[in-house]
């Protein structure tokens, strides 16, 4: 072997040896995929790549994590992921808790919620635990009372005084329903992406006390792939916090 073959030979070799380990999440785009976009360098510095993949629904990042398509999801809280392995019969797990996400009631018609006037239709998201979340709010506004449920829907109202009709839609389509209906109750990762803020532009918001923590989600089995965990503590940063807290101004509370 001559010596430039010898030289690009082990020029190919180290190339190899130092390349980056690809790890792939899915993500909705506000603000999860942001999130994720601050931490590539950190992870960069460990020897991984990142690669987010965006999705803008909640099945699909479910069923390429638990295919294998992808190693990881970041998108949902923790009452979706039982509700979804429950349905599905998927074995997906939660590796870390980021940030809660604090669900709230627009409206472009009414200034308060004061204001719901008899009749008045309030759009829902239509997945169990999102929509059994919605009407909880409006429950604890004292606009209507419901039966005892694990998981609430219309069907289990049992004083509706004002007449208030629900309108069952997509997560995604929430915001767009806006035009159309008195009010909406929104996912805030879909508000955030719809120009509309939690904290400013909404006419009722949840409490702090909500169990509906965003968390990191993985296939069982992989909680102690050293990239899992690298990812994972990355996602669980002070520099992450600090981003939340900067960027999102109380719409997005870090859970760390």
């Amino acid at each position: 072997m001559n010596l430039l073959k010898f030289i690009a030979l082990n020029t190919l070799l180290g190339a190899s040896l130092f390349a980056s380990e690809i790890i792939t999440v899915a993500a909705t785009p506000v603000p999860h995929a942001e999130i994720l976009e601050q931490i590539k360098p950190d992870l960069e510095q460990k020897g991984y790549k990142l690669e987010i993949k965006e999705f803008t629904d909640y099945v699909l990042p479910n069923l390429a994590v638990d295919g294998g398509e992808i190693d990881a999801n970041f998108f949902q809280h923790i009452p979706y992921l039982e509700e979804f392995n429950k349905n599905k019969g998927t074995k997906l797990v939660k590796v870390a808790a980021v940030h809660i996400e604090p669900m709230a009631v627009y409206s472009k018609k009414f200034k308060s919620i004061d204001e719901l006037p008899n009749g008045a239709t309030i759009a829902v998201p239509n997945d169990p635990t999102n929509e059994s979340r919605a009407l909880d709010i409006i429950a604890k506004a004292g606009l209507v009372k419901f039966k005892d449920s694990a998981l609430k829907t219309p069907v289990d109202i049992i004083d509706n005084p004002k007449k208030i009709k629900f309108v069952e839609l997509k997560a995604a389509q929430l915001p767009r329903s806006l035009e159309d209906v008195d009010f909406a109750v929104i996912n805030s990762n879909y508000a955030l992406s719809a120009d509309l803020n939690p904290a400013k532009d909404s006419v009722l918001i949840e409490d702090g006390q909500s169990p509906y923590v965003n968390i990191l989600v993985i296939k069982e089995g992989h909680e102690n792939d050293e990239k899992i965990k690298a990812l994972s503590q990355a996602l669980q940063s002070q520099k992450v916090k600090d981003y939340i807290n900067q960027k999102y101004n109380g719409s997005v509370i870090p859970a760390f």
